[in-house]
């Protein structure tokens, strides 16, 4: 097992990372005998691994109650938040409870920002079971609903009190929720460590085959990168906003689609090939560098070209809505080189629009 340390400046918190997690120790490390835990997961995951977690929690003599919410990206909303927190308050759990996220980044992200929320705040630990949430949701204290007009536009910063990550977890994943997680692990090496990009190069030059070992590398690099970008810049003030690479495009894409139509990582995909199109046009990257970034995602075998039914000025519309438009410009994460990404507000809707309608009819 391996233990990355995310060294905030007012909390530090643990990642745990292996295969068959000691859960009844760790859950023992965090949680109060005899304490109150509520554990959120949902209806395809509760099934397959509530029960170690709540036999982990029994050896401490915890009173766990259960909320499981229905399962997809279209669930990550006020309603689904409310029933989490109707679940805690009929059960009177106090402020020294401790919230249980068992599930994907969805699970994750709604049980994080109810923590947040719930008596002002209370302690949750992050027990992610995909590999996106593996990888990104579960590290660095994003905690968000979704609103009709944007996503994950109702939320905080408020980190877990661990992390506890069971590559083993994966056996159980469909493809395509594997294929759309590989789009946060390519991210990483786009934006910061071009050793990595080239690994990821040479592995999946064969398609996503993984074994185990490779698997918790992956996991242990990416989440290694994004602790370090977090530790130095925890509210996304300034370098931490290179993490969102491909999401104002991705985003634009799960809005205008319709909340789970695409999953977060296939939209990710997409929009990190459009910003290096984009950057390509605007003489950031090489069309060499380009074509490596754009081989490497289809590798994953993640989408590569705009929806049907989709416009140029349908994306311009929803990154408007996007969380890191600033003074009404929309701020773009572009790849500067393979292993660098840089921030930029000087692409205005007209040229946007343009580079769209281009990317979209090559």
């Amino acid at each position: 097992m391996q233990i990355l340390n995310v060294a905030l400046k007012d909390k530090a918190y643990n990642i745990y990372i292996g295969q068959d997690l000691d859960f009844k120790k760790l859950c023992g490390d965090y949680i109060k005998k005899g304490s109150d835990v509520l554990l959120v997961s949902n209806e395809t995951v509760a099934p397959l691994y509530a029960s170690v977690i709540k036999e982990a929690l029994g050896s401490l003599e915890c009173h766990v109650c259960e909320c499981i919410l229905q399962d997809g990206e279209r669930y990550k909303t006020v309603d689904s938040y409310m029933q989490i927190m109707s679940k805690a308050l009929e059960h009177d759990l106090s402020r020294d409870c401790t919230f249980i996220a068992l599930g994907g980044g969805v699970v994750g992200d709604m049980t994080g920002f109810a923590a947040a929320t719930y008596q002002r705040g209370v302690n949750y630990i992050q027990i992610p079971t995909t590999l996106l949430s593996m990888v990104d949701s579960s590290v660095g204290g994003k905690t968000a609903i979704n609103h009709p007009l944007g996503k994950n536009m109702i939320g905080a910063f408020y980190q877990p009190k661990a992390v506890f990550i069971d590559a083993l977890f994966l056996k159980t994943l469909p493809q395509k929720e594997m294929i759309a997680g590989m789009a946060e692990v390519i991210k990483y090496g786009i934006i910061y460590d071009k050793a990595f990009f080239e690994f990821l190069e040479q592995t999946l030059k064969d398609g996503l085959v993984l074994d185990i070992e490779d698997t918790i590398y992956i996991i242990e690099r990416c989440c290694s990168i994004k602790a370090e970008v977090v530790a130095f810049d925890e509210k996304e003030k300034g370098l931490r906003a290179i993490l969102n690479l491909g999401h104002t495009f991705g985003h634009a894409i799960e809005a205008h689609m319709g909340f789970g139509t695409w999953l977060h990582g296939e939209a990710v995909g997409l929009g990190m090939i459009i910003a290096a199109f984009v950057a390509k046009e605007q003489s950031l990257i090489g069309f060499r560098e380009f074509e490596r970034i754009y081989t490497l995602i289809k590798s994953a075998a993640l989408p590569c070209t705009i929806p049907d039914g989709m416009e140029p000025c349908d994306f311009i519309k929803h990154m408007h809505h996007d969380k890191k438009v600033a003074s009404g410009r929309i701020r773009y994460v572009l790849p500067s080189a393979i292993g660098k990404a840089e921030i930029f507000d000087t692409i205005d809707d007209v040229k946007c629009e343009n580079l769209l309608s281009k990317f979209k009819s090559r």
